[in-house]
């Protein structure tokens, strides 16, 4: 033999020669890390793959949303939708300015009606001297039918000298009234219907 001992002798004293235990100690660190390791990973798949799901959830929603609103949407229908906007749109515009206008016209004739009350004012209530004369000087008749006309309210004689017709003229609203005139109704009653209709 080429050793004087025991070969097993030697390799049992050669063993206990060695440290291993810090070694030991490392591969169970190592271990543990890659446990952990494992253990974020698979934690980590987990979160994604339900974040897939939920994702995959709201595109199929969206996706069927989609499909329904490009079903149900018409081109031709959005454009006369369009072109019914404009129309009110002008509409209303010109209606704007039809009031605006007519608004300046009223602010016009309020100022003009303005001055003839200041001017009346002044005359006072018999008016001023040449009124007066010439308020004296006319017919009863005439001047009746000058107040009636003033009002807006034309009256026609029929053969007899009677009146028989009324025409009533309402110059705000754009109305025309023709209203016979019955004997077996009052005068009362007439003016309160002349007045109704002014």
């Amino acid at each position: 033999m080429l050793l004087d001992e025991d070969p097993a002798t030697l390799i049992h004293h050669t063993i206990g020669n060695f440290n291993i235990h810090p070694d030991k100690t490392a591969v169970s660190r190592i271990h543990e890390s890659l446990s952990t390791l494992h253990q974020a990973r698979d934690l980590r798949i987990r979160e994604a793959e339900s974040a897939l799901k939920k994702l995959t959830r709201n595109l199929n929603t969206l996706s069927s949303q989609h499909a329904e609103t490009v079903s149900s949407h018409s081109s031709a229908t959005h454009a006369s939708q369009i072109v019914e906007l404009d129309t009110q749109k002008f509409r209303i515009a010109k209606a704007a300015s039809d009031l605006e206008i007519e608004g300046e016209r009223l602010e016009a004739e309020l100022e003009g009606l303005k001055g003839r009350l200041q001017e009346l004012e002044l005359q006072g209530v018999e008016g001023d001297e040449m009124e007066k004369v010439r308020r004296e000087s006319e017919d009863p008749t005439v001047l009746k039918l000058k107040v009636y006309r003033s009002l807006g309210i034309e009256v026609e004689a029929d053969g007899g000298g009677n009146y028989s017709k009324a025409m009533i003229r309402n110059s705000r609203k754009g109305d025309v009234h023709v209203v016979n005139i019955d004997p077996k109704f009052s005068r009362f009653f007439y003016a309160n219907y002349f007045w109704q209709t002014l």
